[in-house]
């Protein structure tokens, strides 16, 4: 069903807005600092190179689960990227790595899944119908945490990338574990407004990429006032938001690439960040370049991980 879209100053208010984590949620925020990888003492691997493998971490009273693929490039003691990606809504882990192909990327690759959430689909921390006083963003610490206990992990080039509520749940990490955290990455993005949640509490120089879909039927690109029972903003309106807390003084550009994909670009940012957006005219709520991820058409004018792995490359976080 469509909703009433969003009166800009309204969806300006909303985009720039935060909301507290649920009362439930752990007290004390998730570390948001650079970490050194003690997995780089190690002199053999302790998963299988080429391969995906199940694995489970405790965090916060609660077994998680999560899929590591591992490069066949990896050598122990030298460092790698590492590259967390999000299923949206009911989504698993293992179809998220399937549809996207981030394996194919020369780093680590983390597919962590969702706890179930109050209508019994897998969810994210953020959106409305997620597991009430599970804290996703300390379960990403931790993680972390694991990971880099295991693997030499290049802590500058630590990235997160979703969809859907993944990708909402991606603007979440970029508000609180920017740190941490080199740069984000989002498809479709669904950003409640407890995805804002503390954003602005850090200094600016996020570098974001984002898709979306003019035709999205699931997370309207015009905004929506009842998504859940809860407000959406426009994905322009959230852009200019983060455009705002990166200092951005230029944009956006607009750029047209093909029939089906405009970019648009705010640059001269803070800490010589820039962030990013690609228009997809007519497609709905899918990866780019990716077939069977998710209702509607996708673009084959773009690949959407490609396009995310090449932004990653480029934005390290050089001060860590």
């Amino acid at each position: 069903m469509r909703h009433r879209r969003l009166a800009p100053a309204l969806a300006l208010t909303l985009a720039l807005g935060a909301l507290t984590i649920p009362q439930q949620a752990s007290a004390a925020p998730a570390h948001n600092s650079a970490v050194d990888s003690t997995g780089c003492s190690a002199t053999t691997s302790p998963l299988t190179l080429g391969q995906t493998t199940a694995q489970t971490i405790s965090s916060g009273g609660l077994t998680r689960s999560y899929l590591v693929h591992m490069p066949s490039t990896y050598v122990p003691g030298q460092l790698k990227p590492l590259v967390m990606v999000f299923h949206g809504h009911k989504g698993t882990a293992a179809d998220i790595e399937s549809y996207t192909g981030f394996d194919s990327a020369d780093a680590v690759l983390a597919y962590p899944t969702g706890v179930l959430g109050t209508d019994n689909g897998t969810a994210w921390q953020g959106a409305p119908y997620n597991a009430t006083g599970v804290d996703d963003v300390q379960f990403v610490a931790d993680l972390l945490d694991k990971l880099q206990s295991q693997l030499c992990i290049d802590k500058s080039r630590i990235f997160a990338a979703g969809k859907s509520n993944g990708g909402g749940f991606v603007g979440l990490l970029a508000c609180q574990l920017p740190n941490r955290i080199a740069a984000f990455g989002i498809v479709a993005g669904a950003f409640y407004d407890a995805t804002q949640s503390g954003c602005g509490a850090n200094p600016p120089g996020v570098p974001i990429i984002d898709f979306h879909g003019t035709n999205d039927t699931i997370v309207d690109y015009d905004g929506d006032l009842d998504s859940h029972g809860e407000t959406l903003p426009a994905i322009q309106t959230w852009l200019a938001g983060w455009a705002v807390r990166d200092n951005c003084t230029t944009g956006p550009t607009q750029t047209v690439l093909d029939t089906e994909v405009i970019r648009y670009a705010w640059s001269s940012c803070q800490s010589s960040v820039d962030v990013v957006h690609y228009k997809i005219l007519g497609h709905g709520h899918t990866w780019p370049g990716a077939a069977d991820s998710g209702p509607g058409t996708h673009t084959i004018q773009i690949n959407a991980t490609t396009a995310i792995w090449s932004y990653f490359t480029a934005h390290p976080r050089s001060w860590f």
